[in-house]
């Protein structure tokens, strides 16, 4: 018998409400146990994760593995971490890059999937759109001042920027993110898988 997690995991996979809108067909990524110790929510899929249903599949995820000094097979264990975008499923493709997530997900899926994880102790906000879903409106102006006050986000919350290939322009012009950030951030990690 599927418990009320593996039942939720089978409905957001299943999940076409954007189909119309995206052209293509939706695929939902998304991963987690009752166990897991960290969650990682970023923007949405993109074309690389499309295709391989997996979460972070793409120069993104190893620079995000290297933030977070964890290994692979852990990040990829739903045992200890879960993955949960703010849209799920690909966006497809604008001028600049990827569209935003759509906006249907998260007000369908993330209360209810959050309620069925009851061990994480660490959300990674991975990007401006995750932050606007967490973070108290009013605590920082922009993503850089958020990340910048991340020692002062709410209980388990952690504001980082998206991991994409232009963070490395963005890491540049902030050097303090290398220096006081991503130390923070790695004891926070050990402690939640501790």
């Amino acid at each position: 018998m599927a418990d009320a997690l593996d039942t939720l995991l089978t409905e957001i996979r299943a999940c076409r409400l954007c189909t119309r809108a995206l052209g293509f067909e939706p695929r939902p990524v998304v991963a987690a146990t009752r166990t897991a110790r960290i969650l990682v929510i970023g923007q949405a899929p993109g074309s690389r994760v499309h295709a391989s249903g997996l979460a972070w599949d793409d120069d993104s995820g190893n620079r995000l593995r290297g933030w977070l000094a964890i290994d692979r097979e852990t990040f990829y264990d739903p045992a200890h971490v879960a993955h949960m975008p703010s849209g799920f499923c690909y966006p497809g493709k604008g001028k600049g890059g990827d569209l935003p997530p759509r906006r249907e997900c998260a007000p369908m899926w993330h209360a209810r999937l959050r309620a069925e994880l009851p061990d994480v102790r660490l959300t990674l906000l991975l990007g401006m759109h995750a932050q606007r879903l967490y973070l108290p409106r009013g605590f920082a102006p922009n993503l850089t001042e958020a990340v910048r006050a991340s020692h002062h986000a709410p209980d388990g919350l952690f504001p980082l920027p998206h991991p994409a290939w232009r963070s490395r322009l963005w890491m540049a012009r902030n050097p303090w993110f290398e220096i006081d950030v991503l130390p923070a951030l790695r004891l926070r990690v050990a402690a939640a898988l501790g």
